[in-house]
């Protein structure tokens, strides 16, 4: 039998079970069309909007150590999202903490607990010795240091400040400076 002889006698019998069952073939038309009318309903009462892409801070896993870890959780705790890729954002960047002043500290602790090269450690501590003269001074020397001194000179954190917020410069200048 020919393959379109034989289509024809399965539409026919198609179309004569069809004929019998009325309600059946009703049902098959109806609900696609009663599900399309819906979708198109919800689509006109909730026209579509443009969300801009979301770029979150980078948080640490606790693999990557305990340190940046707990900065990462503690700096990010409200979760925001900002329009501009982040700081740190690149692969394989595991946080942008290792400028602040604790983070070269135990950086330094642990060069001295493994007993690396001499020399540069001594020029490394004689480099930290000021700051940690400044935060350790006795009676009426001791005071508070602004946050910009306790990072480094090219630093994320007023970078990140100034492009990721809507701060003003002023008021970056200000907190760098609290």
């Amino acid at each position: 039998m020919a393959v379109g002889t034989q289509l024809g006698l399965l539409l026919w019998k198609n179309f004569t079970y069809r004929r019998r069952q009325r309600i059946q073939l009703a049902i098959e038309l109806l609900w696609p069309l009663f599900l399309f009318f819906i979708l198109i309903s919800v689509r006109q009462s909730h026209p579509p909007f443009k969300q801009h892409e979301c770029h979150f801070p980078n948080k640490a896993l606790p693999s990557a150590g305990t340190l940046p870890w707990l900065q990462g959780i503690v700096c990010n705790m409200n979760n925001p999202c900002f329009r501009h890729p982040t700081a740190g954002e690149a692969p394989g960047v595991v946080g942008n903490f290792d400028g602040s002043i604790l983070s070269r500290l135990l950086a330094e602790a642990r060069q001295v607990l493994l007993r690396t090269d001499g020399q540069r450690l001594l020029r490394s501590f004689a480099r930290l010795l000021p700051a940690l003269r400044r935060l350790w001074g006795s009676g009426a020397q001791r005071r508070a240091l602004p946050v910009r001194d306790y990072l480094r000179e090219d630093e994320t954190f007023s970078r990140f400040l100034r492009t990721n917020t809507s701060l003003p410069p002023a008021l970056v200048d200000e907190l760098m400076g609290a």
